[in-house]
């Protein structure tokens, strides 16, 4: 596959802990608007019916034996996809906030990169979060941005495709912790010859349940990604990977 071709064989990556009652109508609006999508729902060891929802709206479901939290799911997605021959994965919440109307710009942007973000503050939608939430946002982006040399503005959304190149790193060194998943993988992804770039999306209401958001959790937020971005930036990056070359147009 050249960089002017769009990936053939795609698979998203849907974590889910918890979410019986969305998990269903986000994999159905995912089959039902790119039929060829192959849709693996990696279920975060729930409590509840999360994984046999999923197997009923039609998901391959990756059953983990506890909660890893999103960024051991999200390892375990990429190595299933590197398994299976995947050319790309994009990586889409269970709680249906991330609109597959999407897919198609985040995936034509793996032509020139190797990790393409859904921003949620660059022109689409009006998704807003709080003053102490959007300070840190701006603080994470603006020392990201610093590092790749890329204007990026939302570093922190889980709304992302990837290529074979950069699934080969996050299948080994996708981070766990907290804000890693998001954070951390956009400096290990840069540190290994990854290109990043950004593509405008607009966000939907939650399928099911409400989102958490009070000054308290913001506050948590913050500090959370201060020690999240601290910490990718002092730990020495992955070496010896044996990565695809880039792709040539």
């Amino acid at each position: 596959m050249s960089a002017a071709d769009p990936p053939s064989r795609v698979l998203a990556i849907v974590p889910a802990w918890n979410e019986q009652d969305a998990v269903g109508h986000t994999v159905a609006v995912l089959r039902e608007t790119h039929p060829t999508l192959d849709v693996l729902v990696v279920d975060d060891g729930s409590g509840d019916r999360t994984a046999a929802v999923a197997e009923a709206a039609g998901a391959q479901v990756a059953r983990l034996p506890f909660n890893l939290g999103v960024g051991g799911a999200m390892r375990a997605g990429y190595r299933y996809a590197i398994r299976h021959g995947y050319d790309a994965a994009v990586q889409v919440d269970a709680d249906g906030q991330h609109d597959p109307a999407f897919l198609d710009q985040l995936l034509d942007g793996l032509r020139d990169a190797d990790v393409v973000i859904g921003a949620r503050f660059a022109g689409e939608g009006d998704y807003k979060v709080g003053l102490l939430r959007g300070v840190a946002m701006r603080v994470l982006a603006g020392t990201l941005s610093r590092m790749t040399r890329q204007r990026l503005t939302d570093v922190t959304s889980g709304f992302r495709a990837a290529n074979r190149r950069a699934m080969t790193v996050f299948a080994v060194h996708y981070p766990a912790e907290y804000l890693g998943d998001t954070v951390e993988s956009l400096v290990i992804a840069h540190r290994t010859g990854c290109r990043i770039t950004q593509v405008p999306v607009a966000m939907r209401p939650r399928a099911a349940g409400q989102p958490s958001q009070s000054p308290l959790r913001a506050a948590l937020y913050l500090g959370r990604a201060v020690v999240a971005l601290c910490l990718a930036l002092v730990r020495p990056w992955p070496t010896g990977l044996e990565l695809p070359p880039p792709e040539q147009a």
